[in-house]
């Protein structure tokens, strides 16, 4: 029977049509239908704001979300694409005393999945001695065979776990699932702490919560201490942006100050795990992966991967890295094994479970159906194999051979049973905000724990999937779940908990070495943003002129037809898809750097990326096409602003800035030649000087109307215009000076010399001059010059 919530004394009647639902327990009801003493300060503080105030708070929160550009990648038939963050707003509330319980269980678990693990590649005791099949190890294809007897560096294979966890109808907690391979969501608890914080700033402040800083400022001086020297680094291992997490693993490279790599980034030397940077290779000691194991090398294990680097399991041999967690530790998260946990917890820990698993039941050996048959009412099977195959595959090769004609769901129906995987469980349920009431909806916690050198330490707090609706399997995200914060709330005042150690001297950290494709991506980011804004004022100056004319084909408007040519740009389109391509690539560029940008600058990107393909839907060619560009170009503006203020000058900047100078220089090269040509029509050369965007300038300095020398002088040779030649070869010489290996042996390094060879032609060259040929020439230099950088230090 369903329970309607009974107003506690002082509660107002926020309550009002709150009903559990039948068999399910409830995370803000006792079983009397009482509200529980945990929730009741909140509820308090909930019910006295104004629906309008809930609506305001809640926007505040989502806010932002958006702003700091959390998301989560969806999977459809269709491909997938970047959701914003599916916040449930209400966080889900537990009681310190009751997470002390918890802690206690799960502290135990992850010691028995690090034995476990020890276990499964070294002695295999526990197959040898009949706790487990035989065929959930060698047929798994979690269970990586190259890294038996391999010995973890510092000897422990696992430092990082979470735990899936739900309350059963009788209110007792189950481990739901482990997580070990490359456990997610701790950097999405994170944000929706913020987030939630700033919905109940008020509340947040006077609640006793437990604070997750300290977590992850104790998780990240472990790392730290793992190093093989102090000088070493600590890395965060990524498959790339298109994974479902990359925000998280960007945002927790950020947080934690460690760098973020992909397996292109690093390369084996002698057995030692090295990464490629612009200051050469550099040795990297800690390694947080993000990776599935079976990717990480495509020579030994996984032959197809893209993701991984060849060797990865020679330096593990070698012992030159530590790995979160060790390669082979999926095995660990086989569903299967959930049968056999009790089991398992007795032989290698001597001690049986605190925290119990949910009741499952393994389907591949007699006693155990005959087991099943005994107990109908408490049936629960998940017996796959793999956790990568789906459920139902792994159910029909379990039963062929095993259940009379292999029919597994006719077998269960027959014993009038039913098959359920573990969504299907009556979890518990907890408010959520949906139509303006709170409502019960099903839940399931991720909890995270850290190994530390005092041992495993648990984050005080989590990861709540919600449900949109009562359905258990509606609280996965891909599903149309939403996330939640956990506060676990003291009777007491907490202690607040930072980043910052609270003793010791002040110390300015230096700063970490970029790796080479960081630095690329950079450098391409700047020269397509600059390529972006070319391009928009090439097209703007099209569009203006057809307006005033009214004839497309125009002698000025063919005059800009190869410089649109070689953009790959239809200047008749109101908003080139040459245009949108170009800025999809800038986008994409900054989205392999997310962890080196600032959330305003990746929403600025990101706002004009959404406002450019919004605008190509509508707007028509002519005076339209060129207002809308217009407003483009300020976005652009505002985000180069962004960039240049806000961006702290270390090597990627200069990367950054070198795409930019080189692209620009290249960019007024081109449209010198063609507009400042002998040839050229009438009106070329005022557009020249309006794509320079110095058309104030020319007035100023010149007393005559626009001459070929007048707009060679202001735009190729004035190294005090932010638009000329000589102003982007000042900036690419002063930036090259800083890079690494600019000087060899005292000598200056290939790509010096090419820097100081161009800039000093130009800047000894008259404006009379510099004709047609020479602009081509200088051109054809610039991108001699990107192709050494490119070869000296993006390669």
């Amino acid at each position: 029977m369903d329970r309607k919530a009974r107003h506690a004394p002082g509660l107002p009647s926020v309550l009002d049509g709150y009903h559990t639902l039948p068999g399910v327990s409830d995370e803000l009801l006792d079983p009397q239908g009482e509200v529980r003493p945990v929730w009741r300060a909140f509820l308090k503080h909930f019910a006295a704001l104004a629906p309008e105030e809930v609506t305001r708070r809640f926007a505040r929160g989502d806010q932002y979300l958006r702003d700091a550009g959390v998301f989560f990648r969806q999977y459809s038939a269709e491909g997938s694409t970047e959701r914003a963050w599916p916040l449930s707003h209400i966080p889900v509330l537990i009681e310190e005393a009751e997470w002390a319980t918890l802690t206690a269980g799960l502290v135990q678990r992850a010691a028995l999945m690090e034995a476990l693990m020890a276990d499964l590649y070294g002695p295999n005791r526990l197959v040898a001695e009949g706790v487990l099949p035989p065929s959930l190890v060698a047929g798994n294809p979690e269970w990586l065979r190259a890294l038996v007897d391999v010995a973890p560096r510092g000897g422990h294979h696992l430092h990082f776990l979470a735990f899936e966890i739900g309350r059963g109808p009788d209110g007792t907690w189950w481990v739901l699932g482990d997580r070990a391979q490359a456990p997610s969501g701790a950097g999405f608890a994170l944000e929706n702490r913020v987030a939630v914080a700033r919905v109940f700033s008020d509340l947040y402040a006077e609640a006793h919560v437990h604070r997750l800083a300290g977590f992850f400022r104790t998780f990240r001086d472990a790392l730290l201490g793992l190093r093989a020297d102090p000088d070493s680094r600590v890395g965060i291992l990524t498959p790339g942006p298109l994974n479902e997490t990359y925000y998280e693993h960007a945002y927790i490279a950020r947080y934690l100050g460690f760098m973020l790599l992909q397996g292109e980034d690093l390369t084996v030397v002698d057995g030692a795990l090295m990464v490629r940077t612009v200051a050469g290779l550099k040795p990297i000691s800690v390694l947080w992966r993000r990776l599935d194991g079976a990717y990480a090398d495509p020579l030994e294990l996984e032959g197809a991967s893209r993701l991984g680097t060849p060797g990865f399991v020679s330096a593990l041999r070698h012992g030159s890295a530590t790995v979160v967690n060790g390669l082979g530790s999926g095995v660990l998260e086989t569903r299967a094994f959930l049968a056999f946990m009790p089991r398992i917890a007795r032989a290698l820990l001597g001690e049986d479970l605190i925290l119990p698993n949910i009741a499952t039941w393994w389907c591949g050996q007699a006693k155990e159906r005959a087991h099943v048959a005994a107990h109908p009412d408490r049936m629960i099977i998940s017996p796959a194999l793999s956790t990568r195959q789906p459920l139902e595959d792994d159910l029909a090769a379990l039963a062929e051979g095993q259940v009379p004609d292999g029919d597994l769901a006719g077998w269960l129906e027959r014993e009038g049973r039913t098959l359920v995987g573990q969504e299907s469980v009556k979890l518990s349920t907890t408010p959520a905000h949906i139509d303006g009431a709170l409502v019960p909806r099903p839940m399931s916690l991720r909890v995270f724990l850290a190994r530390t050198p005092e041992g495993w330490q648990v984050m005080p707090g989590g990861f709540a999937r919600i449900g949109r609706t009562s359905d258990p399997k509606a609280i996965a995200m891909q599903r149309g779940g939403a996330a939640a914060d956990v506060w676990i709330v003291s009777s007491g005042a907490v202690e607040p908990a930072t980043m910052i150690p609270a003793q010791g001297p002040y110390v300015r950290a230096e700063l970490g070495a970029l790796p080479s494709r960081s630095a690329d991506n950079l450098y391409w980011l700047g020269r397509y943003v600059e390529r972006t804004e070319g391009i928009m004022r090439l097209v703007r100056a099209h569009h203006t002129r057809m307006a005033e004319t009214g004839d497309p084909k125009g002698p000025l408007l063919a005059a800009l037809a190869p410089l649109f040519k070689g953009q790959g740009v239809d200047p008749e389109q109101g908003i080139p898809k040459g245009l949108i391509s170009t800025l999809g690539n800038a986008v994409a560029s900054a989205g392999q750097v997310r962890d080196r940008f600032s959330p305003d600058g990746w929403s600025a990107l990101a706002d004009l990326d959404k406002s450019t393909r919004r605008l190509a839907e509508r707007v028509q060619p002519g005076d339209d096409a060129a207002r809308a560009i217009t407003t483009l170009l300020r976005k652009l503006t505002g985000f180069s602003g962004l960039i240049h203020e806000n961006m702290y000058r270390f090597m990627g900047w200069r990367f950054l800035e070198l795409g930019r100078f080189i692209e620009r220089a290249a960019g007024m090269s081109s449209v010198l030649a063609t507009l400042a040509d002998p040839w050229a029509p009438e009106g070329a050369l005022d557009l020249a000087v309006e794509f320079g965007d110095s058309v104030m300038s020319h007035r100023r300095r010149y007393t005559v109307s626009t001459t070929r020398e007048t707009v060679i002088d202001l735009l190729a040779l004035d190294s005090r215009n932010p638009r000329a030649i000589q102003f982007q070869l000042d900036g690419i010489r002063d930036q090259v000076a800083l890079l690494p290996r600019a000087q060899v042996a005292g000598q200056l390094s290939d790509l010096s010399r090419a820097v100081l060879r161009c800039h000093t032609n130009l800047a000894t060259e008259r404006a009379e001059r510099l004709d047609t040929d020479a602009l081509w020439r200088l051109r054809s230099e610039i991108w001699g010059i990107s192709d050494l950088l490119t070869e000296t230090y993006l390669r």
